[in-house]
């Protein structure tokens, strides 16, 4: 198993788009993407199951961001529209191996700051 890596962070004006991927590889049952501002706790912002490509989202996510993966590649994507200031933080994607596991492997982060 091989760390997730993240990419496609930056600085995006309030309104703006930004699309995230997440590099995985070795056995994968779910991929989640969860964020970190700073001076808060990290917080989940949704999730995508490999084989049925299921999708969930927190509700600060819901009609604003989608996640996608592509098989072939094994990437996922977390594409972010209307991005809000509050969005600002560092975003994460994580690994489970098995059905209702915890998240095993963990990538480095991409930092997505939303100006105003």
């Amino acid at each position: 198993q091989v760390q997730p890596v993240e990419s496609g962070g930056g600085l995006v004006q309030a309104g703006g788009s930004l699309r995230l991927s997440c590099a995985a590889f070795g056995r994968t049952f779910r991929v989640g993407w969860f964020r970190q501002a700073p001076g808060k706790e990290r917080e989940f912002v949704g999730l995508i199951t490999w084989s049925g490509g299921n999708t969930y989202y927190a509700d600060s996510a819901k009609g604003r961001f989608a996640i996608s993966r592509d098989n072939a590649k094994k990437t996922v994507d977390l594409q972010m529209n209307s991005l809000k200031p509050e969005d600002t933080a560092v975003y994460y994607c994580a690994i489970a191996t098995v059905a209702g596991g915890d998240y095993d492997y963990w990538g480095q982060g991409t930092q997505v700051t939303v100006s105003s």
